[in-house]
């Protein structure tokens, strides 16, 4: 796989841009100690860049799925992003002031398992 493949590039890029809006939205809720809407809406702006970017990635390994760690690690982490983003959207609509301000919890154990398949695939890539 050549560094000039511009599938590659654009997995990468948005890979990136999905480690660079899931780690803010993730840290900055932490650090507040308080969920707001604009970290829902990078958690969101995370999940599609991380998608389109495995997306890319699937292009190159010839297919979504890999029943490898990397490949298992990575559905699972993409499935709790999902989930992760859609529970935050619903605590906020439902305004419920305990989950807003103790969902920072659940978030930065999502953003650790994601780490799992973004370093394993940062790695992984590097050694090719």
């Amino acid at each position: 796989m050549s560094a000039s493949n511009p599938t590659l590039a654009i997995a990468m890029i948005f890979i990136l841009a999905a480690f660079a809006f899931y780690t803010v939205g993730v840290w900055a809720e932490r650090i507040g100690s308080r969920l707001r809407w604009w970290h829902a809406i990078v958690f969101w702006l995370g999940l599609v860049c991380d998608t389109t970017g495995t997306g890319a990635m699937a292009v190159l390994a010839g297919g979504m799925f890999q029943s490898t760690i990397h490949g298992v690690t990575g559905m699972t982490a993409i499935i709790l992003m999902l989930f992760h983003a859609t529970w935050a959207t619903i605590v906020l609509a439902k305004k419920n002031e305990r989950l807003i301000t103790s969902f920072h919890r659940f978030s930065v154990f999502v953003w650790l398992v994601w780490l799992v398949p973004m370093v394993g695939g940062a790695v992984l890539g590097s050694s090719v």
